[in-house]
């Protein structure tokens, strides 16, 4: 017997045109693929992929087969879509992309709501970087984003959650955190910790600086946020430059320290972003509301513990 599941490792193969990239993108090995392929196609009952020494082409049969199976499977993705969007009581997965800084403790409460209220609803929660999310999203990979915008958002298929400032940050004992706040132009000279090149906010950093005269001076460039974090809390020399809520419990527990940049301001508008084409399901629109509501009740702070 086929299994959707199946049907949809077969496209993923089709698509990737490769059982090695199949086997990355799942986080397995190759061979637990080519089984998983093998088995299928002993079920279709002949060949669907001709291997090569690049990867992997559809056969003739398999052709017909990919043909035939794109419209079952969108079909039978739209109508249990409508049996979900209909029911009585919302339930089923929702997948959210979030930025790493807003994981807790926004999806922690709203994760505990949902057990109590919505039980039938499953979270499943991506970390990424505001480009990827976008991408996501537009793939339909997410159902809904929590990401950084440069400016207020202004379309109906976005709501504005929360607004954060830039902040130096560094050890508790680092002399330049002493003030409450800093103009851009006193980062220069300053040994940072920075994201990797292409990301959007190290582009926008480094933009600023070259407006006003000078070059940002990395000593560590990282993706990771906690390594940026780990990076200043242990040394006395080195500085990052983040947002508030990546940073609120470490100011908290007094590892950290952090003073407001200004002259300019670099403002930041966390936003909730859905699909620009689509509907969401029953239980989309109900994790939707109540994270708009649960950053309305913390006044429109991402950590108001």
């Amino acid at each position: 017997m086929i299994h959707p599941n199946d049907i949809r490792l077969f496209l993923e193969v089709v698509d990737a045109g490769s059982f090695s990239r199949v086997a990355a993108q799942r986080r397995t090995v190759q061979s637990h693929i080519s089984r998983q392929v093998i088995a299928l196609e002993q079920a279709c009952g002949a060949p669907l992929f001709r291997r090569t020494g690049r990867g992997v082409v559809l056969t003739d049969f398999g052709e017909y087969v990919e043909k035939q199976v794109r419209g079952w499977l969108r079909g039978s993705d739209e109508l249990f879509d409508t049996i979900r969007q209909t029911s009585a009581v919302p339930m089923g997965e929702v997948r959210i992309g979030a930025l790493p800084s807003a994981a807790h403790p926004l999806l922690t409460h709203l994760f505990q709501q949902l057990d109590s209220r919505y039980p039938a609803i499953k979270l499943n929660v991506r970390e990424g970087q505001g480009d990827e999310l976008d991408a996501l999203l537009d793939i339909g990979s997410v159902d809904m984003a929590i990401l950084f915008r440069y400016q207020a958002p202004t379309g109906s298929d976005e709501t504005w959650l929360a607004t954060a400032n830039t902040y130096l940050v560094s050890s508790p004992d680092c002399p330049p955190t002493q003030e409450e706040t800093m103009d851009f132009r006193q980062l220069k000279g300053l040994p940072l910790v920075l994201p990797r090149r292409p990301a959007h906010w190290r582009a926008i950093l480094d933009e600023t600086a070259r407006s006003q005269g000078f070059t940002l001076q990395p000593v560590i460039e990282a993706d990771s946020l906690r390594l940026q974090k780990e990076a200043v809390a242990t040394s006395r020399r080195v500085h990052a430059v983040l947002g508030p809520f990546a940073i609120d419990d470490e100011i908290r527990s007094g590892r950290l320290r952090a003073i407001r940049i200004i002259n300019p301001d670099l403002k930041r508008y966390v936003t909730l972003a859905l699909p620009k084409q689509g509907n969401l399901t029953q239980a989309g629109k109900v994790v939707a509301k109540m994270i708009e509501e649960t950053v309305r009740g913390w006044n429109h702070d991402l950590s108001p513990l």
